[in-house]
This record gives structure tokens, sequence and C-alpha cells, in this order.
């Protein structure tokens, strides 16, 4: 005998007398391996739906030539073999089917031949070492295969995610156009075999936010490549979405906007975006995550700051006069007041001073504000004003 293993290495030449005997068992050894296969493995976990791989004729014949190439030493490189192994692989893994019933077909195939190459042995008689070296031989040949079938398999499910996370980027960004949902989508849902929702409710996210694509539901829309990442989840925010939204997201923040029919998607995103920036900035608390419907007047008393601070400065202008300290009191009293409805006792115990001292305060505020106190809708615009200038005073001193 010449050659011999190393571990788990191909082996050296094999006796041509014995490569003879093995080439002449290969057609009846091949019609054997295909029949075994065919009755061990069940045809829809073999095939699953359309057929893309060679048929397994050809396969079997391919490998089993490769394999007395390999034991002969006549080649050490078996670029076809090694394609058609990945290729099976990859045939799995765009038809939505595990590598079980291909590495079922794998033993098959080795336990048929081993007792194929056994039987043959007992017959002509050959020497145990060369018996040995087959069977080393056959089995590293088989995870040989079985590997090269699993880097196909990988390779083609990080590139069917990749292609698939494409996909639903196109689908999101065409959903936040004006007018969605539009024929457009519609078809490119279709094509994808998304289903097009009635409502939707959209999440913004940090930017840079470390998200666990495959803790998302199948169905959510992601694009966590934009500046701003974002999220469209189907119908409502319920509590299994927040679980979901939860488990995808380690660091946790995110804002979730408000449920809406999909043509209004832009909406929830844009509130999702306010509500994370606020919280961002301190003014709202980190709900990880935090939900827009439990902020509604927040978001609204803050949606437009600049334009705010002119409505301030145009209420509160008869207040410029007066020192910061005395004009500081005199809004929180005046805030207390309207959230009393005009009730001093009660601005009293919201202040934790005395009735009298709030009298006395509103009396200055009257001569002040002179006739908007007594009108009720300068009394809403002032209450407006001065619930967004408490919110603003709680943001982080560094966010100030």
């Amino acid at each position: 005998m010449t050659g011999t293993l190393a571990g788990r290495g191909r082996p050296g030449p094999v006796p041509p007398q014995v490569i003879a005997i093995l080439s002449a068992e290969l057609p009846s050894l091949a019609e054997e391996i295909i029949s075994e296969v065919r009755r061990s493995v069940p045809e829809d976990a073999r095939q699953g739906g359309k057929v893309r791989q060679p048929t397994i004729r050809a396969s079997v014949e391919q490998v089993m030539a490769a394999f007395v190439d390999q034991v002969t030493g006549a080649g050490n490189t078996h670029e076809h073999r090694d394609e058609l192994c990945r290729e099976l692989g990859r045939s799995a893994a765009y038809e939505g089917r595990s590598l079980d019933a291909l590495q079922a077909a794998y033993r098959v195939g080795v336990q048929v031949a081993w007792r194929r190459v056994a039987d043959v042995a007992q017959r002509r008689r050959l020497p145990s070492g060369v018996m040995t070296q087959l069977a080393d031989a056959l089995f590293s040949y088989i995870d040989e295969l079985a590997s090269l079938s699993v880097q196909g398999y990988l390779e083609a499910r990080s590139r069917s995610a990749d292609e698939l996370a494409g996909v639903h980027r196109r689908l999101l960004r065409m959903a936040l156009r004006p007018g969605a949902p539009g024929g457009a989508l519609a078809e490119a849902a279709e094509t994808a075999g998304w289903p097009v929702p009635d409502e939707a409710t959209l999440v913004a996210l940090p930017a840079g936010a470390r998200c666990v694509r495959a803790a998302l539901d199948e169905d959510v829309l992601a694009d966590l490549g934009d500046a701003e990442p974002h999220l469209l989840v189907p119908g409502t925010f319920d509590t299994a979405r927040r679980q979901m939204l939860v488990n995808a997201l380690p660091e946790r923040r995110s804002a979730v906007g408000l449920t809406v029919p999909l043509a209004e998607a832009a909406h929830s995103l844009r509130w999702a975006r306010r509500a994370l920036a606020l919280v961002e900035a301190g003014v709202l608390e980190d709900g990880g995550p935090t939900l827009c419907e439990r902020h509604l007047l927040e978001l609204w008393l803050l949606s437009d700051e600049a334009l705010l601070d002119q409505l301030s400065r145009r209420q509160l202008g008869a207040l410029t006069g007066m020192s910061r300290t005395q004009r500081s009191r005199m809004t929180e009293t005046l805030g207390a007041w309207l959230e009393a409805q005009g009730n001093a006792v009660e601005t009293a115990r919201r202040l934790r001073v005395h009735p009298q001292t709030v009298r006395y305060r509103m009396r200055r505020l009257g001569e002040t504000f002179d006739e908007q106190l007594a009108d009720p809708a300068s009394r809403f615009v002032l209450d407006a004003v001065l619930r967004a200038h408490r919110l603003r005073q709680v943001r982080r001193p560094s966010m100030r």
C-alpha cells in the first residue's frame, strides 16, 4: 500500500488493483444509493418547491467519480464537485428548506457505500489495512462534501437576507411617499410577498442603533441604514409587538408613533422622531420604547419651538419689566392659577403658599395682563404657553 491518512486529511493513493475493483462497482452502487435515498428521505424534503439543483443521479455519479480520483491521487482539485455541493446547499436555502434532508441523504449515501465496500472486501479478501484506509477516506470525504454544502447554504442565506432587507427598505420608502399606498407599492409588495396593511405604526430609532434584525417579525419593514433609522410595523403596536421591539433593540431606546392609515405613515414617523428627540433632550422619560400616544399634549406643545418662542414673547411680553426672580414667581403662580381654574385656595395648595399670597400676586397679574385673564381664548393660549415653558425647563442641564 502506498500512502496513509494524516488525521482526517486526504488519503494517499490506493493500490491500482483495489481501484479497479471499486470502479467496477460504481454503476450498480450509484443505483443503490439513489434508490435508498429516495426510499429513506421524503420527496418533499428532498425537493421542496421548484427543483433547481442537478438531478440526484448526476450528483451521485459526479461525487463518486471524484472520490475515486481522490483516492487514486489522480488530482488535487475538484472545482466542479465542490461547486456542485455548494449548489446543493444554496438550493436548499433558496427553497426555504433546512439542511436536514441533504445531510440525511449524505448519511444514507455513505452507509450504502460502506456496506458495498465491506461486502466487496470480504468477497475479494482485501487486506485489513486497505479496508482501514478506505473507511477513513470515505468518511473523511463525506464530511468534506457536507462542509461544502453548508458553505453554500450559509452563503445563500446571507445573500437572501441581504436581498430581502433591500426589498423591505424599498417598500418602506415607497410607503412613506405622499399618497401611499399606490399602485406601485401594491405591485412591489405583491412581488415581495408582503401583505399591504390598512394601518401602520412607525418606530424611530436613534442614529447608529443596534438592531437584531432576526428578532423582528417577518412583516416588519426596516431601514437601518438611514441616517435616522426607522421601522414600519403593520397594524397596531400591541403587547406582542412591544416585546418584539424590546428583543430587537439591546439598547432599548426608541419612540413609537401613532397607528395611522398606511397613506399617513409619514406623519406617524414624524411624530415618532419628534418624541425620540424629546427623549434624547431629557424632556420625555425614556420609556424603552416611548409611546407617542402617551405624550400627545407634549408633542403638540413642543411641535414647533421657534413658533412657541414667538407666541411666548407676545403673550408674556407684559412681564419683561420684572426681574428674573419676579418673572419666574409670577409665571409659576399664573400657571398654577390657570390649572386650578381660578381657585385661589387650590392654587395656594399647589404652590405651597398662603391663599392671600396668591390673591396678592393675581391682583398684580390682573393689572399687568389687563383683560387677557377674563377672556377664555386668551387664558387658553396663556395656559398652553406656560405648560410648554415648564416642559422645556425639565431638559437635562447639558441640553439646555
